[in-house]
């Protein structure tokens, strides 16, 4: 039984209220607490979540679909929650390295009522710089700071700080997190997803606003996973999240806190 699978679920990675750190939650902390990692990590399933369109919206979907975690030798993995990457530099109580994912973007027919006019921010491919950080085996709080880049959709940068500790409770066959998250876009993030340009306030009926870069939300989040069978697990989240700054204030925001649930049924080879 392994703590990486608890960095599986149903999430797609675009933006909503799961924190970035429940995308991997577990991992960094295998080393302190098992003898051997193995060569080779395979889990795959399905999973499902119900999230918001967009954050910020009131409208709320189900998504489903595979789930599948592989990881070689704490260096490479291939992941729909990490994405492909590879952990350029790693030690017993930290990691770092890069990865590639994936951004869903924005449909106007997401929510036509709210978004016509505004244009669609389409699927881009996202490159990650990532870092984690574990204190200590006697005191696991694992610190986790990530940066990303969307190739094409924005066009703009974001990052992520968060932090997670095991909860009270956890067994060999039953462990949960939980922590905090701040997430931060630069002016090119923010205009496109929270701002209106002067043409698509002419467009869509929404005044002129201008998003500017900084605070965009900060947020917490619950990551469990249960290994019911010797090979069976599965895998739950929940997170909150709280627009903030200018993304709280535009004038597409309808709802500035939003929820997102996810569940996943998983074997583990």
């Amino acid at each position: 039984m392994g703590l990486a699978a608890a960095a599986l679920s149903a999430r797609a990675q675009t933006p909503s209220p799961l924190a970035e750190w429940q995308y991997s939650a577990g991992v960094p902390l295998m080393k302190l607490y098992e003898a051997k990692v193995p060569d080779w990590q395979v889990q795959v399933g399905a999973a499902a979540s119900v999230r918001p369109y967009y954050e910020g919206t009131q409208r709320y979907h189900v998504l489903a679909g595979p789930s599948f975690d592989i990881r070689y030798r704490d260096l490479f993995f291939v992941s729909t929650g990490e994405g492909i990457g590879v952990n350029l530099l790693r030690a017993d109580h930290w990691r770092a390295g890069v990865a590639i994912g994936y951004n869903l973007g924005r449909r106007m027919a997401d929510d036509p009522g709210r978004l016509n006019g505004l244009g669609n921010i389409n699927f881009a491919v996202e490159t990650k710089l990532f870092g984690e950080y574990v204190v200590s085996a006697s005191f696991p709080l694992v610190v986790r700071i990530d940066v990303r880049r969307s190739l094409g959709g924005t066009d703009g940068w974001i990052g992520d700080i968060g932090a997670y500790l095991p909860l009270p409770g956890s067994s060999e066959s039953f462990f949960w997190f939980a922590g905090p998250t701040v997430t931060f876009g630069d002016a090119r993030y923010m205009s496109r997803w929270f701002g209106v340009t002067s043409a698509q306030a002419t467009r869509s009926g929404y005044p002129q606003y201008k998003a500017d870069a900084g605070l965009k939300s900060y947020g917490v989040g619950i990551s469990a996973i249960w290994f019911f069978r010797e090979h069976w697990f599965v895998t739950g989240d929940v997170a909150v999240g709280q627009l903030a700054g200018s993304a709280a204030h535009s004038p597409i925001t309808q709802k500035a806190t939003n929820t997102v649930v996810d569940l996943s049924l998983h074997y583990q080879y």
